[in-house]
């Protein structure tokens, strides 16, 4: 049974990875190289390379990453897989193969900037969602962060600025900058993406009656509730702190219920953006 399941998981991360590379590809094709726009990454740098010499922009995202791949496998292990190897290739292949065939929808820099950043965070959020990666700035950010101690994300940070700064000296400094908002974007939408669109709330409630308002929400809104220890900062007096995770749906019952007990309770309501277990998401 487990391993039947290992295999189910791996088919749908190698779907997963297949989708998601396909979308990174057509958000460089489409939109990012026709305007050379080079948004970070080995593809960003295969892009300047590219206007640079025509050698195809694929090819050339493969032959790049092939060294950091090897580089980080005899410094820090094979701590990437097949779903690695796997991504890289398929997004180097989609490149090449989309390129020929698929029309350029704008040549508008703005247009291209804002599309090209949302597809390809968009595609690249669903390959590191189904535990993949096309290579490049993950592999490059790690071989940073060994060797100069930098954390990851500042590692990602820098590998990014250099090939920004490349496209500003071999393009123009309007392009770079166009690119460092094709990379924030990037960012954004990939992180929209692994975090989700279901959005719940985490409430914080400070009350001086608080078992009656466990008791009614957990009737009402038929939500579970942590009773926290604390004690106020200014009296020193001990307080129970209710918390709880609801449904933005539930946000005006909850009030409700809250004001219907303790018209004075001290109430702190904040964006969770996932929540996993019982009630919510299953952890998979």
């Amino acid at each position: 049974m487990k391993k039947k399941k290992k295999i189910k998981r791996l088919l749908f991360d190698i779907l997963g990875i297949t989708v998601g590379s396909a979308l990174a590809a057509l958000s460089l094709v489409i939109f990012l190289i026709p305007n050379r726009i080079a948004a970070g990454g080995i593809s960003g740098l295969a892009t300047i390379i590219y206007y640079l010499t025509e050698f195809p922009v694929g090819i050339l995202t493969l032959v790049l990453n092939i060294p950091l791949f090897i580089a980080v496998i005899k410094v820090l292990g094979l701590s990437f897989g097949i779903r690695t190897i796997y991504g890289m290739i398929t997004f180097a292949v989609f490149i090449d193969l989309f390129q020929p065939v698929v029309p350029v929808l704008t040549h508008d820099l703005l247009l291209a900037t804002i599309y090209g950043g949302i597809v390809g965070g968009l595609g690249l959020g669903i390959v590191f969602n189904s535990r993949g990666t096309t290579g490049g700035t993950d592999m490059a950010a790690k071989l940073i962060n060994h060797y100069t101690g930098l954390s990851v994300g500042e590692s990602i940070f820098l590998a990014d600025g250099i090939v920004v700064l490349l496209a500003g000296i071999f393009f123009n400094a309007e392009v770079a900058l166009y690119a460092a908002i094709a990379i924030f974007i990037h960012s954004k939408v990939i992180d929209l993406v692994q975090e989700g669109l279901r959005f719940s709330k985490a409430v914080f409630i400070i009350s001086t009656n608080p078992e009656a308002i466990k008791d009614e929400v957990m009737s009402e809104l038929d939500r579970g509730v942590t009773i926290l220890n604390g004690y106020g900062g200014y009296t020193g007096d001990e307080k129970d702190v209710l918390f709880c995770i609801i449904s933005r749906t539930e946000v005006a019952k909850l009030k409700r219920v809250v004001s219907k007990i303790d018209r004075k309770a001290f109430v702190i309501i904040t964006n969770v953006h996932e929540v996993l277990g019982e009630g919510f998401k299953e952890i998979s």
